[in-house]
């Protein structure tokens, strides 16, 4: 019987510390870095001590949310990753299919941690997104396609992501770039 209750101990703890996350994600998605622990954990649903127990500062809770970010981004691209492609430059592809389809996941990821106002003054949150912006460049680097092709791609998926998330791009201009940007992979010219 403890098993029992340990296991559901430890599934209240991570819905608890999800339910942190997504409330502190759209808390300084509204009022920045700056946003009170008071009312993140209000708007979680738990007391600001229960906030503090998962996070023991505004930049440990600050920095998981970089991470949680992270990590959920990486989840994106690599369900879109086609193992049955055998050239080069698969996860570019995966890396662009997921920035140029609409999802609520990159939604949430391009008006979250990476854009919140002030999180680079978080040492520990500018290393995190550092961190994984040089796992971007070192993976989509060994994807088999010249550097200067690989940085052109991703580049212009990311804007086209960050542009549709901002709502000046159409999910059918997204859907028009994501194949010129998938033929660029395959070393397609850009037309003329």
């Amino acid at each position: 019987m403890e098993q029992a209750s340990t296991g559901r101990k430890t599934r209240d703890l991570e819905r608890t510390r999800a339910a942190l996350l997504s409330a502190a994600a759209e808390a300084m998605a509204e009022r920045g870095t700056k946003v009170s622990l008071a009312h993140v954990a209000e708007r979680a649903g738990v007391s600001k001590s229960g906030l503090l127990h998962h996070f023991p500062s505004r930049e440990a809770l600050i920095v998981a949310l970089v991470e949680d970010a992270n990590r959920r981004f990486r989840e994106t691209v690599m369900a879109q990753l086609d193992l049955s492609e055998n050239e080069p430059g698969k996860l570019l592809r995966a890396y662009v299919r997921a920035l140029c389809s609409p999802s609520e996941a990159l939604s949430q990821y391009f008006t979250s941690a990476p854009t919140w106002a002030g999180v680079g003054q978080v040492p520990d949150a500018a290393e995190a997104l550092q961190a994984d912006a040089a796992w971007w460049s070192q993976q989509l680097g060994a994807d088999g396609l010249h550097p200067e092709r690989v940085l052109l791609v991703r580049r212009a998926a990311e804007g086209a992501a960050a542009a549709l998330a901002s709502g000046e791009e159409s999910p059918e201009s997204l859907a028009a770039m994501r194949e010129l940007l998938l033929g660029l992979t395959r070393g397609a010219a850009v037309p003329a």
